[in-house]
């Protein structure tokens, strides 16, 4: 029999569902290649080995019965930003030792009605502030690619990059994942997957740590476009305890895969052919643009003038709503508790022992932007270009234009502990250049894989689209996929 962890998650649903195979089996293979994997690369943070073949085999019962769900029996692995009942739930985070929720985030209650099956908990930047991964309490995970002659361990991109890296190495079929500034999309790019973040509101936010409310979207990273497209359907759909959730039919997203791109005309912002990028990445653009083209799509230059402010931009916005977000982790009612002489003491000791560099680095940026001094000069006037950022996206679909071609990332993987990036935050923050884009607007954004670097690291192009119309990105996303014509499969020195 075929390794059942290579199967693509459409694959494996098609078999259980014919049965060629078991959810057991097949949940159990996983398991197994966790097992073997895990301690290289510190993709699971937690693996829920009982849960996982309990409900593996409900999924069987289900399908001998008749009433199997959507991805019935697929073994999924849950980003640890998800609350899962009676399970590990820490963001990554030191501050929530111990925290295991008695409720269950909408997102993976969706997928759960489904006959999903749970995996474990992957590893992530603590609270998802990260570009690397590295800001883990647990340590970073690391990227099954290598560069080609090296040993060096890379990072998986950030903050999902423990569900990027669990897909990457066929540790699980699919993944959740969340994306704030692109972390869904540059860990994707980063490993060989596909990542979409879809419009704010598709998914719900409900029983997801938050990090940037206005910002987070949760959404899939999977092997394929169309096993993204299968995973959001689940993933997706109106819920009442999410006030930003948005009351809309839940599409078909995977018929819309095939769709092709004859007739759209995509978008190509002159203000992302920024000075200095690498000569792969414009040349990797320049085949996505030829793809689209030989597919009868029409392709137009277009300005999205705001582009250049929407790092620093997101710099103010997200950590202001991050030092708000994270004031409730205190020490009192849950996590960690460090005592102190008065309540003032506990809740400083404990802030200052379960918080990591990063995330107390975002917190005091946050705090100081929100303050009466500075509020006017920097939250408000961030939240002003984000209304310009979002206008300019709106100009463009206003004119035409169906879908936005872009990179997905200013470069491939980098080392683990890079020293220029650890010794400037700036510099990592550039990692989402490309990305931030999309979660100020609120747009869905989709990361294919489309090349490798001249080291055999991969490459990936984004595409952004229209308010809830995540069809198009995936017909467009699946032209690249096909055209580029790359099966990404890092080899497997982990065993």
């Amino acid at each position: 029999m075929t390794d059942l962890t290579r199967l693509s998650l459409a694959a494996a649903a098609k078999g259980l569902k014919s049965k060629s195979f078991s959810s057991k089996e097949l949940t159990s293979a996983y398991l197994s290649a966790i097992e073997a994997a895990n301690p290289a690369l510190n993709a699971y943070v937690a693996v829920t080995h009982d849960t996982a073949l309990a409900m593996a085999e409900a999924s069987d019962a289900r399908i001998a019965a008749g009433n199997a769900g959507v991805i019935e029996g697929v073994p999924l692995g849950i980003k640890d930003l998800f609350g899962t009942r009676g399970t590990h739930t820490q963001a990554a985070s030191h501050i929530l030792d111990g925290f295991k929720p008695e409720y269950e985030s909408t997102v993976t209650a969706n997928l759960w009605r489904d006959g999903a099956v749970m995996l474990g908990k992957l590893n992530m930047d603590e609270f998802a502030m990260g570009s690397s991964n590295e800001t883990s309490h647990y340590g970073p995970v690391v990227n099954p690619w290598r560069a080609t002659g090296s040993d060096a361990a890379l990072v998986p991109g950030g903050s999902s990059g423990g569900s990027a890296a669990a897909v990457s190495a066929w540790l699980c079929a699919g993944a959740t994942a969340t994306d704030t500034g692109g972390s869904i999309r540059q860990p994707a790019a980063f490993t060989g997957t596909v990542g979409i973040k879809p419009t704010y509101g598709r998914c719900s936010r409900w029983g997801v740590v938050a990090f940037a409310s206005s910002l987070d979207q949760a959404g899939p990273i999977a092997r394929t476009v169309e096993d993204t497209a299968i995973m959001l359907r689940s993933m997706s759909g109106f819920d009442p305890k999410d006030s930003t959730s948005v009351d809309l039919t839940v599409p078909d997203f995977a018929a819309a895969v095939e769709r092709g791109v004859k007739g759209l005309t995509i978008g190509i912002p002159r203000e992302y052919r920024m000075d200095g990028m690498p000569e792969e990445i414009v040349k990797l653009w320049e085949h996505g643009i030829a793809w689209l083209k030989a597919e009868g799509a029409s392709v137009r230059d277009i300005s999205l003038p705001h582009t250049k402010y929407a790092l620093p931009a997101y710099y103010i916005v997200a950590p202001a709503e991050a030092s708000s977000n994270l004031a409730r982790y205190d020490g009192v009612k849950y996590g960690l508790r460090v005592s102190g002489k008065d309540i003032t003491d506990l809740y400083e000791l404990t802030r200052a022992a379960g918080f990591g560099r990063e995330v107390k680095r975002r917190i005091m940026i946050g705090t100081y932007v929100l303050s009466a001094g500075y509020y006017d000069a920097y939250y408000v006037k961030a939240q002003k270009v984000r209304t310009l950022i979002k206008r300019d996206f709106e100009l463009a679909f206003n004119d035409g234009i169906d879908a936005i071609l872009t990179p997905a990332t200013p470069s491939a993987a980098f080392v683990i502990g890079d020293e220029t990036l650890a010794a400037d935050p700036v510099k990592m923050y550039l990692n989402d250049v490309f990305t931030v884009t999309v979660n100020m607007a609120g747009l869905p954004g989709i990361a294919v894989p489309a090349g490798k670097d001249s080291a055999g690291l991969p490459l990936g192009l984004q595409l952004i689209g229209r308010p809830f119309d995540e069809e198009t990105l995936f017909a467009a996303g699946r032209v690249i996929e096909r055209s580029a014509g790359i099966h990404f499969e890092p080899e497997t020195w982990w065993r």
